[in-house]
């Protein structure tokens, strides 16, 4: 079955192949006219004009010049078969394809600079990208992990939903979240809370420590009055565990026996930056998470797609999206059925970021011949070379 980057490529071929020949085809159908028996008298010739007016459109300056060079040419060639220079009017189809040809080839060049910037914009967008949301380990001691992240922004590929998981050798910390507002003010506040997270998500002692060091950054740096929900979470290997926390945050959906449910917390907390308007410390839940247990964590951009109709899309129903056995497979295949249910682009930035406990790796069998043993723990703890004897 072909990706969808692969159908997206194939589309867009076809779509360039159109563009590129619709120029001829129309030249070519004004020629046909003219030599059908019903010919206008040099009436149609007017029309091949279309051909470097097309090609505006979607080739480069040159190429259009090129077009309406040819259509001139053509309009030469049938005026002087036909005897069409001594009529009346006779030079109103030259003075038609010459001037639509100019406005075709100072159209098309201001459409190069404009895609050149696009280009520019959005390779700058990448970097960017790189460095504030960069790519989630594939595999953690004890889990497995897989991201999707979709911003709305058509210039740009980021935008004010984040996403990060840190791993080390203790414990494995993920964060989930989306920043009040859009455009450039929201990425620099995204880029202020992954950075705090990630400096607390290795010496923080407590999972709840953490949005305690997030906010005392956002009250150095960020504007008044912003916030951001979010969700964090904790693994710990051999622990058979996964405590989560949220921060005003939408659910994450837990996903087990084929079954998927919102994870509802009696206290879903204030989003970062309002934790001073609560009392008390914030309060984390720990949830049972063994082999073949999945933890769905995202953004509002998922949970609140809507059809034309206003239906959201049914994110409970999505276990059987996530059985497969490729988290990442799952994921796109996920994010393919939530732009299916909307119809169109997503209007809003959506991050997604699937969690599957591990199974464990069975110990080697009595006369194996393998060379390694795997330390004693549970799912993730690294293999170590033990000598045989």
């Amino acid at each position: 079955m072909a990706t969808n980057t692969q159908k997206q490529a194939t589309t867009a071929g076809v779509h360039r192949f159109f563009l590129g020949t619709l120029p001829y085809f129309v030249m070519a159908v004004v020629v046909g006219m003219e030599f059908s028996p019903s010919r206008g008298m040099g009436g149609f010739l007017s029309l091949l004009s279309l051909g470097p007016a097309l090609a505006s459109v979607s080739r480069r300056a040159r190429a259009t010049a090129f077009i309406g060079v040819l259509a001139m040419a053509v309009c030469v060639s049938i005026s002087k078969y036909y005897g069409y220079y001594g009529q009346p009017y006779g030079l109103v189809p030259f003075i038609t394809i010459a001037g639509v040809t100019v406005v075709g080839v100072v159209a098309s060049a201001g459409r190069q600079r404009r895609e050149q910037q696009l280009a520019e914009i959005r390779a700058v967008a990448e970097v960017a990208q790189a460095v504030l949301l960069r790519p989630a380990p594939r595999e953690v001691p004890g889990a497995q992990i897989a991201v999707r992240y979709m911003s709305a922004t058509a210039a740009a590929r980021i935008g004010g939903d984040l996403y990060e998981v840190i791993s080390t050798r203790h414990w494995v910390r993920l964060i989930v979240g989306d920043v009040q507002g859009k455009g450039i003010a929201a990425v620099r506040t995204a880029s202020l809370v992954l950075g705090a997270f990630r400096e607390a998500a290795y010496d923080a002692r407590q999972l709840a420590e953490i949005p305690v060091r997030i906010e005392q950054s956002m009250r150095h740096q960020a504007a008044e009055q912003e916030f951001v929900t979010a969700v964090l979470a904790e693994i710990i290997p051999d622990t058979g565990v996964i405590e989560v926390l949220s921060c005003g945050h939408p659910p994450p959906l837990l996903v087990r026996d084929g079954e998927a449910r919102a994870a509802e917390s009696p206290d879903p907390g204030l989003p970062l930056g309002l934790g001073s308007l609560a009392e008390g410390v914030r309060a984390s839940e720990t949830w049972p998470f063994g082999p073949g247990d999945q933890v769905l964590f995202y953004t509002d951009g998922i949970s609140e797609a809507r059809d034309k109709s206003g239906a959201f899309y049914p994110l409970g129903q999505c276990a059987r999206l996530l059985a497969g056995a490729d988290p990442e497979a799952a994921l796109d295949l996920l994010r393919d059925q939530v732009v299916k249910h909307v119809g169109h682009k997503l209007t809003d930035d959506a991050a997604m970021l699937l969690v599957r406990a591990a199974v464990p790796a069975p110990y080697p069998r009595a006369g194996d011949d393998s060379d390694v043993v795997p330390a004693t723990g549970g799912p993730g703890s690294p293999a170590v070379a033990a000598p045989r004897g």
